[in-house]
């Protein structure tokens, strides 16, 4: 990773450029302003150079606009060069707050039109840029990434068109559903970065009087699918780990899905123990208000949720109930798609902001350094935790 304090291992790849896809402005905003300020602090006697022409700018933002006709068509356009510049792009496939017209009807964006500007963007570039990294937090249609019978296999489709047929050199994601699906693009690169740094740091901040030890805390995985981030969380934290099974109704499809029958508690005891729940998204919120009614039950005593996405598709009613019922203390959710307005309004709710992260993973791709230590956090959080007086075991790099 650059040293902040002046001393590059590499020169950069190219010219740094940020392209802000509609409704990542924010993001894209807060990541500029992290890379400006570091690049501006750095000392070095090779930045005059011409390696480094074009290293220190007041924005690094690229202008560009994506249009529409009134029939929906639409069109991306980019102000300035891009040549030789290494491009990362910032999209929000479900960002359902933006709206255009239509014959005169409003439309809301879905995640496919997004994906369409995406291909625009990428198309406006023209080939003319060094690099080009798609930076998608939430991976578009990563729900749909293996086939169980005659049915489409959309996210590989997508990964497989942005790789091999329009140019992207680069994926970086959040929290894949299912990270196998890199298995894709084998030639490209694919970086599944987790939040649990953040998380877990948002956790201490927000909660002052949690106990993290095995006697008082527990990490529960939803079902079977989220284990792999849940014995994660267990490890760097010391603590013990349940799951629940979601026995489904594989003779019934409700709204694309088998409903679920029952959920299904294994692990060790809950009395009396905080509960962080892990999982990669909340979609309507009913799993996990199930699983909290489920540990309720069990007698546990707080219960956080923590979730990368924080879709809320069916609104938050549920969740606005189950706080008022003592079902949830907290839910965390990261800022990389689209919050509500109300959302941020909840009591029950904590914003993690990844801003600060995506920024050192620009800045070391740009001097085309390895990322390795900034996709594993356990160092950071064992350093976290004891500064906090936490007896945590130590599973930082030796």
């Amino acid at each position: 990773m650059p040293d902040l304090n002046g001393k590059f291992e590499t020169i950069p790849v190219g010219q740094l450029g940020i392209i802000a896809l509609p409704g990542c402005e924010e993001l894209a905003e807060k990541i500029d302003k992290y890379l400006v300020r570091w690049r501006n602090e750095r000392d070095s006697e090779h930045k005059t150079t011409i390696a480094f022409a074009g290293y220190q700018r007041d924005s690094y933002l690229l202008n560009m606009h994506f249009p529409r006709f009134g029939t929906g068509e639409g069109k991306a356009t980019i102000s300035g060069t891009v040549r030789g510049f290494d491009i990362f792009i910032v999209c929000d496939m479900f960002n359902h707050g933006l709206s255009y017209k239509m014959y005169g009807k409003t439309n809301y964006m879905s995640p496919d039109e997004h994906y369409a500007n995406l291909k625009r963007a990428i198309s406006a570039i023209a080939g003319k840029a060094r690099r080009i990294t798609v930076i998608m937090p939430m991976l578009y249609e990563g729900r749909q990434h293996k086939r169980s019978s005659r049915e489409s296999l959309d996210c590989a489709n997508a990964l497989q068109e942005l790789c091999n047929y329009m140019g992207v050199d680069n994926i970086i994601t959040f929290d894949a559903h299912d990270p196998r699906v890199q298995n894709a693009i084998p030639l490209n690169g694919f970086e599944n970065v987790q939040a649990t740094y953040q998380m877990i740091k948002a956790i201490v901040k927000n909660v002052p009087d949690i106990n993290i030890d095995k006697d008082h805390l527990m990490v529960i995985s939803p079902d079977e699918g989220g284990m792999g981030r849940c014995i994660y969380y267990s490890t760097v934290l010391g603590v013990d780990l349940g799951m629940f099974y979601k026995r489904r109704d594989y003779s019934v499809v409700v709204n694309g899905r088998n409903p679920i029958v029952a959920h299904q508690f294994l692990g060790d005891n809950v009395e009396g123990k905080d509960v962080i729940i892990v999982d990669d998204m909340i979609s309507s919120g009913e799993s996990m208000i199930e699983v909290a009614k489920k540990l309720k039950a069990l007698k546990a005593n707080r219960i956080f949720v923590c979730s990368s996405f924080g879709l809320f598709c069916e609104g938050l009613d549920s969740f606005d109930k189950a706080y008022a019922e003592g079902m949830i203390t907290k839910v965390f959710t990261t800022n990389l798609i689209y919050r509500t307005p109300e959302l941020l309004e909840r009591e029950w709710y904590c914003e993690v902001d990844l801003s600060k992260y995506i920024s050192y993973i620009v800045d070391t791709l740009n001097h085309d350094m390895s990322v390795s230590k900034l996709l594993n956090p356990a160092d950071r959080i064992y350093k976290l935790l004891t500064s906090k007086g936490f007896n945590v075991p130590d599973h930082s790099e030796k």
